[in-house]
């Protein structure tokens, strides 16, 4: 993550569907967008209607809803590398699905709910989806019977272990625990970082 890093979340208050056209025929749309420097670890949640792009040397995990629909308000001046064109905008489609009552979007805090066996932090809890971030080197519980969870591991590595079986996890690894095997340990190599996401019960 470098110091051009940016989110883009949202819009700045007092921005309206006229003043946004106006940015856009100007050239000068990113001025309406609320922005900030990610620090790794961040957390943003955006609702459906919510303004959103990347900038710079960023990597993020992202969870959303399965939809194949984007609509682009404006692409940075980029060509699509298969054309050599600017790509197609979707500018009265993507304003229409804009809420512009909601303003900035910021990072969300995370909520401590353990520090032993590791620190485990609740990042969302939503009707969709609830996830967890969870950080340390002891062996700890991942998933839940009758509910299926997801493990990604963005940092350092370890194993799953279940019914008498391994499974090796390293860094950018996705698991996918079956609703029908319940909980398992999950056993460090050294000090992970690990992501659990959940379907509301």
């Amino acid at each position: 993550m470098g110091p051009e890093s940016r989110i883009y979340a949202g819009l700045k208050t007092g921005t309206t569907a006229a003043g946004l056209r106006l940015a856009l025929k100007n050239g000068t749309v990113v001025e309406q967008l609320a922005e900030f420097t990610p620090k790794p670890g961040d957390g943003v949640f955006l609702r459906a209607g919510t303004v959103h792009a990347l900038g710079g040397d960023i990597v993020v995990f992202e969870i959303q809803q399965n939809s194949d629909v984007t609509f682009r308000l404006y692409d940075w001046d980029h060509l699509d590398p298969k054309t050599g064109k600017l790509r197609s905008l979707q500018v009265d489609q993507a304003i229409a699905c804009i809420d512009f009552a909601e303003g900035p979007v910021g990072r969300v805090a995370p909520v401590v709910e353990a520090t032993t066996p590791v620190k485990r932090e609740e990042l969302f809890h939503g009707e969709h989806f609830w996830l967890w971030r969870l950080h340390g080197q002891s062996p700890f519980s991942v998933g839940a019977a009758g509910v299926p969870h997801l493990l990604v591991c963005i940092g350092g590595g370890g194993q799953v272990e279940h019914g008498g079986a391994t499974y090796a996890v390293a860094k950018d690894d996705v698991f996918l625990l079956p609703a029908i095997i319940g909980a398992c340990t999950f056993r460090p190599r050294s000090a992970v970082n690990l992501l659990e996401i959940a379907l509301p019960d």
